[in-house]
Parts: C-alpha cells; sequence; structure tokens
C-alpha cells in the first residue's frame, strides 16, 4: 500500500514538473531543447504522410459505399464478424438488386411481351455488372484499404506513442537542466559545493541519457515512413488494377446487352395523336416496318441526306435485313420515311441495310 502511495506521489510530482516546465516555454520563461532539423523533417512528413493517408481511406471509402447508412451499418457488421473470428458474408449489391427486381416484374408483365423481354436481358446485365462490383469491392478492400486501415491504426498509433514519451522525456531534460542551473546559482551565493548540484547534475545525465534512447527509438519509426510509402504505392497500383479490370468488364457487359436489345422487336411506335397504340395497330405498325425492311435495297441513297458515321462496336447482323458492322470502320448512313428512330440505313461498298444508331457515332 506504501509503495502505491509513493508511486502515485512520484508521478504525480512528474506531473506537475512537466506542466511547469512546458508553461514556462509557452510562456518564454524556460529553455526548450530543440530537435534537430533531420529530426523536425522527419516528423513534418510523418504528419503529412498521416493526414493525406486518413483523408484517401475515408474518401475511397465512400466512393465503394456511396450510402452514408449503408456504409455505418456494414462497418459495424464487419467490426462484429472481425471479433467472432468469422468471414463477413457478401452484401447484395444495388445493380444486383435492381436485376432481381427487373426479372421479377418480367415475370408479372409476360416474359414473352417486348417489354419483359427487354426487362429480362437487363435485369441479367445488371447482375453480372453487380458480380463484377462485388469482386472488385472485395480486391479493393483487401489490397487497398485494409493496408491503409492497418497503417492509420497500427503504425501510425505505435508513432504517436513513441513521439508523446519523447517530449515527456524532453520536458524532463529540460525541467532537470533548469534545475541544474538554479542550484548552481544558490551554490555561488553559498560559496562552497552544495549537495544539490551533485544531485542535478546526476539527475540530468539520466534524463539526457533517456532522452537520448527515446529520440533513437523515435528517429526509426519515423524512417520506417519511406518503407510505408513503397507499401501503399504497390497497393495503388493494385487498387487501379482492379478498378480497370472492374470497368473492362461493365464496358463488355454492356455491349453485349446492346446487341441483345438490338436483336428483340420494338414496341414503342407513338400513333399521330402521341397516345399508345392498340395492340392491333402495333402489329400493323410491326408489319409495315418489316415490309420496309425487305424494300431496304430498293430504296435509294437520298441526294443530300447522307451521313457518315463511325462503328463504335462489332454488331452481328440478326438477319438478312441488317448491316454486318465492324467497330472503327467508317459507313455512309441514312434514313428513309417510316423507319425507326432507333435504325438507319447503312451502306458499306456494295452493301445495305438496317444498323443501330446505339452503335454509331454521326461524323460532321
Amino acid at each position: 500500500m506504501d509503495f502505491n502511495v509513493k508511486k502515485l506521489a512520484t508521478g504525480a510530482g512528474l506531473l506537475f514538473t512537466r506542466a511547469v516546465q512546458f508553461t514556462g516555454e509557452k510562456l518564454g520563461q524556460a529553455e526548450k531543447t530543440e530537435l534537430d532539423a533531420h529530426y523536425e523533417n522527419l516528423m513534418s512528413r510523418a504528419d503529412c504522410t498521416k493526414n493525406w493517408t486518413e483523408k484517401i481511406y475515408r474518401q475511397t471509402v465512400v466512393l465503394l459505399q456511396p450510402n452514408p447508412i449503408d456504409h455505418t451499418g456494414a462497418r459495424i457488421e464487419e467490426f462484429l464478424y472481425e471479433k467472432l473470428d468469422r468471414k463477413v458474408p457478401s452484401r447484395v449489391t444495388n445493380g444486383e438488386l435492381l436485376g432481381h427486381y427487373m426479372q421479377d416484374a418480367a415475370n408479372e408483365f409476360g416474359p414473352d411481351t417486348p417489354y419483359g423481354s427487354s426487362l429480362i436481358k437487363v435485369g441479367e446485365c445488371e447482375r453480372r455488372l453487380g458480380a463484377s462490383e462485388q469482386e472488385f469491392l472485395h480486391t479493393s478492400a483487401i489490397s487497398f484499404l485494409t493496408p491503409l486501415r492497418n497503417f492509420l491504426e497500427g503504425d501510425w498509433r505505435t508513432i504517436t506513442k513513441e513521439r508523446r514519451l519523447l517530449e515527456n522525456l524532453r520536458l524532463d531534460l529540460d525541467a532537470a537542466k533548469a534545475r541544474l542551473k538554479k542550484a548552481k546559482v544558490a551554490e555561488a551565493k553559498a560559496a562552497l559545493w552544495s549537495e544539490e548540484v551533485e544531485k542535478a547534475e546526476h539527475e540530468l545525465r539520466v534524463a539526457q541519457t533517456e532522452f537520448d534512447r527515446q529520440a533513437e527509438v523515435t528517429r526509426l519509426l519515423l524512417e520506417g515512413i519511406s518503407s510505408t510509402h513503397v507499401n501503399h504505392l504497390r497497393c495503388l497500383h493494385e487498387f487501379v488494377e482492379a478498378q480497370a479490370i472492374y470497368y473492362k468488364q461493365c464496358h463488355l457487359h454492356m455491349q453485349e446487352l446492346q446487341k441483345e436489345l438490338g436483336r428483340l422487336p420494338n414496341a414503342f411506335a407513338p400513333n399521330s395523336s402521341g397516345s399508345m397504340a392498340t395492340a392491333d395497330s402495333t402489329s400493323e405498325g410491326f408489319n409495315s416496318i418489316e415490309m420496309d425492311t425487305l424494300k431496304i435495297e430498293e430504296v435509294q441513297a437520298p441526294a443530300a441526306g447522307t451521313r457518315k458515321a463511325k462503328v463504335l462496336y462489332d454488331y452481328d447482323a440478326a438477319d438478312s435485313s441488317e448491316l454486318f458492322l465492324l467497330a472503327d470502320e467508317i459507313i455512309t448512313v441514312y434514313t428513309v420515311p417510316g423507319m425507326d428512330s432507333d435504325w438507319l440505313v447503312g451502306e458499306k461498298g456494295d452493301q445495305k441495310g438496317k444498323v443501330p444508331v446505339t452503335y454509331l457515332e454521326l461524323l460532321s
């Protein structure tokens, strides 16, 4: 019990001494041991690394999980699973959920109707996009977010702890210097050797040794920031690679979806009054368009209505009325009366046929 009381008293006295020293430095009444320029640069670089790593980490989390409510719940769930040492279950992405809704709607509207069959195709694509997003989120979390978080919650906490200890030992050192100076002044006035001077000199030597040892430990940790940059650079490359793969997969999925939708019949032909046509008039409209497409080869290109167009994606003709396209080739396009606005007549060489507008970039 006595030992604990003495320990508490010693600790309280040490805190008081540090507080007095710190206050004196702030008021300009006490000297302060300054660290060398190299040390100051290391600490400045470390602070800069911590601040920007924290900002990059938080914004990456926002990018990968943009809904703050979902993000908070997800982080709590991840924390609980980590504490239980269990694998975090995969979550349904917004794209996958949209795909489910579209396919359920198609079953209600009729999967054989133009709208229902299109919903099924788009829903399948959204689910594939969602699966690609799941893989991207998983890869990014492991290769990029986790290393950044480990630095902030591990290495940086250690650096902060050692720097705080160094600052305390620096206050102790300067307080010991002040006590020695005060003892020497008192000795000079008394004109005799004082035991206080010897005691103060001993305390100063001890304080200087502890400070130098802690300064070396802290310096090594701060110099390790360079290794942190190298590690984070490698993680950054992996993050970019994951993004590139994800966006490439999305682009391929959307290209395939456009091709599939281009092969489906269009059922949105408005009548002259702007209202929805009846089933009979829609059927007549399709028959009329079909007759027009059969006569494409007989249609002559209008003299002033042709334009050049660049093909954006490969397109496989669904039948003989359509034109086979290859990406990046230049073709001539024009419209014919009564033709669906989503299609144009295309010509290349002696070939002619319908081409979807979404596969083209019209040139001036």
